[in-house]
């Protein structure tokens, strides 16, 4: 990702270090709390719904201890990421079966004028898809060492 695509997307406010839910459904409602609290998000129970219904179309936990769970609303009126961390990790239903750690919440509008919100997805999956990156964030110390991560290359 380069420097303008995550100073866009990846804001200080949204970076939690140290998740404390230990369930799936907790875990998420953690996160959205955030975007509630920096007043980003309009109804937190719209957004939770919405990521609810797309749990039930397939677990966004993608396999090795990554999840991508995102949704568009109309509660928000711009694109926003969330990152968490668990570094015991989260019972999420993965496709691997396995205990999520790394979470990335998207959220974002149905219509947005940057067309953003696929192309990140994909962009996410491309660069939690390496070992190194995904061992890198469990081990970032805080908010600047974890955007040198997401910018940086294998």
């Amino acid at each position: 990702m380069n420097q303008r695509e995550r100073a866009g997307v990846f804001q200080q406010e949204f970076f939690m270090s140290a998740l404390k839910s230990k369930t799936k459904p907790d875990v998420l409602e953690e996160m959205v709390e955030v975007l509630v609290r920096t007043g980003r998000v309009k109804n937190k129970r719209i957004v939770l719904e919405a990521i609810q219904q797309r749990e039930v179309l397939g677990s966004t936990g993608i396999g090795k201890e990554v999840a991508i769970p995102h949704c568009r609303t109309l509660a928000v009126s711009s694109l926003c990421v969330v990152f968490g961390r668990s570094k015991k990790g989260i019972a999420y239903g993965s496709i691997d079966k396995k205990p999520v750690k790394l979470l990335f919440l998207v959220v974002g509008p149905p219509i947005e004028k940057t067309n953003q919100y696929l192309p990140l997805l994909g962009r996410l999956c491309e660069r939690l898809h390496h070992a190194k990156t995904r061992n890198r964030l469990l081990e970032a110390e805080d908010y600047k060492s974890f955007l040198e991560i997401m910018e940086g290359g294998e």
